[in-house]
């Protein structure tokens, strides 16, 4: 596939990021590689508003790479605790560590050296340079492909190795050798702010003359949708709400994997009896148990329906294994948590 680019396509959008573009967000001050590499992370997939309390409470904590590096993954996944893709978290701690050790705290200066750092892809190591470095380096990150599918009405799907190659292609033939930061918000910000997934509002695009998306009459059909999977499988658990006088009992889970490093609670079979299965699995008495309401949990690739069991019991301080531990409420709901465990345990009453 061979796009051609258009004349005049940098100078207007960022004659309009002068007049319209976001200047005032947190990390676009003191745009460092280390502020830019970690908000970059954190709006993967996640919208600036929600993004910018977890960044702000981010950077008070870990201030630079040498904070992240020396800090407990605990921590870490603590105040990522409610974004999700939590290898995101994981990923940006080692590869604080691999800066810190490898690299003495400072970024590569390449894009290659860059993408060699855990978590972080050709598109956010462009970002990464070219914000915080001025570098000439071009991103494909959700909403440039968005505006550039739209603008050619590129009629395959994003997703597909040779339609994103030539996407490469146009992005890279579109950076400007100068103002390369201001050029890479600016794409951002014209696909995040008018060339929206619905309702793009044409009318004040700087790019709406020549837009074969808005030439065509229905912008919304580009870029082209994946081509449909069936349903999503689902998926069952118990989750055990063990409560004694020591607290509620939490299960680190392994490093890898769903809820990778993070605090959970105890799952059991969908089909298991619940205190059976209990007092074979732990060193516990049960006084009751009482089911609590059933909600489901989505993920990228399958629904989770889960069905909280809360018991009451009589335990020991310990429960003999070091990914057990008893926690108050209180600690429980300052740890890095799964969202559906967090909503749990918010909804409970001591």
């Amino acid at each position: 596939m061979e796009l051609t680019p258009k004349a005049d396509f940098a100078p207007r959008v960022l004659n309009w990021f002068n007049q319209h573009g976001r200047k005032n967000l947190p990390w676009q001050q003191d745009k460092t590689p280390y502020r830019v590499w970690i908000s970059e992370i954190m709006l993967q997939q996640t919208q600036v508003a929600t993004v910018i309390p977890y960044y702000q409470r981010f950077m008070a904590s870990f201030p630079d790479v040498f904070a992240l590096a020396a800090a407990e993954q605990d921590d870490v996944l603590a105040h990522w605790s409610g974004l999700g893709y939590y290898a995101r978290a994981r990923n940006m701690h080692k590869a604080a560590q691999q800066l810190v050790n490898d690299w003495d705290g400072e970024f590569p200066q390449t894009q290659e050296g860059v993408c060699e750092l855990p978590g972080i892809g050709r598109s956010t190591a462009a970002a990464i340079l070219s914000i915080s470095r001025g570098q000439q380096t071009a991103i494909l990150d959700g909403n440039v492909k968005r505006v550039l599918s739209r603008y050619h009405a590129i009629p395959t799907w994003p997703g597909e190795k040779k339609t994103e190659n030539a996407m490469w292609q146009l992005a890279e033939s579109y950076m400007p050798a100068e103002r390369c930061g201001d050029y890479t918000q600016a794409m951002m910000d014209l696909g995040a702010t008018l060339c929206t997934r619905s309702k793009p509002q044409c009318l004040l695009c700087p790019l709406q003359r020549d837009c074969d998306g808005r030439i065509s009459g229905d912008p919304t059909l580009f870029p082209v949708k994946k081509p449909k999977k069936a349903d999503k499988p689902v998926k069952h658990t118990q989750m055990l709400v063990l409560i004694s006088d020591h607290g509620i009992l939490l299960e680190k889970r392994p490093a890898t994997g769903i809820w990778g490093g993070l605090w959970s609670l105890p799952e059991i079979d969908n089909h298991a009896d619940v205190a059976l299965e209990t007092e074979q699995r732990f060193p516990v008495s049960i006084d009751s148990v009482t089911p609590l309401p059933q909600f489901r949990h989505t993920f990228s690739h399958y629904h989770l329906e889960i069905r909280p069991q809360r018991l009451e019991v009589q335990a020991n301080d310990t429960i003999g294994e070091d990914k057990y531990q008893w926690f108050n409420l209180e600690q429980a709901l300052s740890l890095g948590l799964p969202a559906p465990v967090r909503t749990i345990l918010e909804g409970l009453t001591l």
